[in-house]
């Protein structure tokens, strides 16, 4: 069985999250979805749960991140071309999320991120992994 990534966001509404992740393409699962939570399906193994924060500090005795204010993690995702990178920030700005810093191109690789709608930060890379440099020995 392969190991499942579930990541847990919070988020202030999750309204507002559930239609600006589904104009980006995503899907949600409704097995798993009241009025504090629902699972946002990345792949059939990387789900995303977003908390309502109320509902996400019962998972904690800490304090939650604002992440309009700090960083807490960089979510990075990849796409299968150059384009689609592209294409998904795109559609993050055009939702209300904003563009978190310039596109980064290496050549063999390139990605570019974008804040959602509570701050979290998300990365869009893709990868040739065939041209990529080799690991420095040492």
């Amino acid at each position: 069985m392969a190991t499942k990534i579930f990541l847990n966001l919070p988020v202030k509404d999750l309204n507002k999250s559930v239609q600006f992740f589904t104009s980006l393409g995503y899907t949600f699962n409704p097995q798993f979805t009241n009025e504090n939570a629902t699972c946002m399906v990345i792949t059939e193994d990387i789900y995303v749960m977003l908390l309502v924060e109320k509902f996400f500090k019962t998972f904690t005795p800490n304090e939650i991140a604002d992440a309009t204010k700090v960083t807490e993690a960089i979510i990075c995702l990849s796409a299968e071309s150059r384009e689609k990178v592209d294409e998904i920030i795109d559609k993050a700005v055009a939702a209300g999320g904003t563009t978190y810093r310039e596109a980064q191109d290496h050549g063999f690789m390139y990605g570019h991120s974008y804040r959602d709608l509570d701050g979290h930060i998300w990365e869009i890379m893709w990868m040739d992994v065939n041209a990529a440099p080799p690991a420095p020995e040492g």
